[in-house]
């Protein structure tokens, strides 16, 4: 079979931006639309975004699992993780880190090659208490841990209310309204 190397180049750089687009929506939509993660930010300047592949049921599909976090996960393979500012567009990355056994696709002159990547890769075998380390931002357990009751305590408020209304009748809702 014969390779045509710019149709092989165009389609490596679909693939790329596709996946650039698939993760920065993720982690827009973990930082803008998670209920979590919207009362986080209301109590603290920045949030993490942990970020692992999983793989579906049938074995075959695989999804992002987004989590909001105030503390500074240790660096994992198969992870990704960024830090947000709250109420901003403003994220950094902290690592990319794939699955171990893919790590030599991301090789410097590989047509995969992935800068980032590949300095989460080298971090994390070389450095990875580096990547450990908390920010000197980083709120301290009992500030986050009073962060995580206060959000939970209202979110569980938040239920209740919604769970109450849908069990009013038509007009004690209109009343409501």
């Amino acid at each position: 079979m014969k390779i045509e190397k710019l149709e092989t180049h165009d389609r490596l750089l679909h693939f790329k931006k596709d996946q650039s687009l698939n993760i920065a929506k993720g982690a827009e939509d973990c930082l803008k639309r998670n209920p979590l993660s919207l009362g986080l930010q209301q109590y603290s300047k920045y949030i993490y975004l942990f970020a692992h592949p999983r793989t579906s049921d049938d074995g075959v599909t695989k999804r992002m699992i987004w989590q909001p976090r105030l503390s500074k996960p240790i660096a994992q393979t198969n992870s990704y993780l960024f830090r947000a500012h709250s109420h901003t567009d403003i994220i950094e990355t902290i690592w990319l880190l794939p699955p171990r056994e893919m790590w030599p696709q991301y090789k410097k002159g590989n047509i995969t090659e992935h800068e980032t990547v590949l300095w989460s890769i080298d971090m994390f075998t070389n450095y990875r208490y580096k990547l450990d380390k908390s920010d000197p931002e980083d709120l301290d357990d009992a500030t986050a841990s009073s962060i995580y009751l206060r959000v939970a305590r209202e979110m569980d408020e938040e239920n209740r209310k919604k769970k109450n209304y849908t069990k009013l009748t038509s007009s004690e809702a209109s009343l409501i309204s």
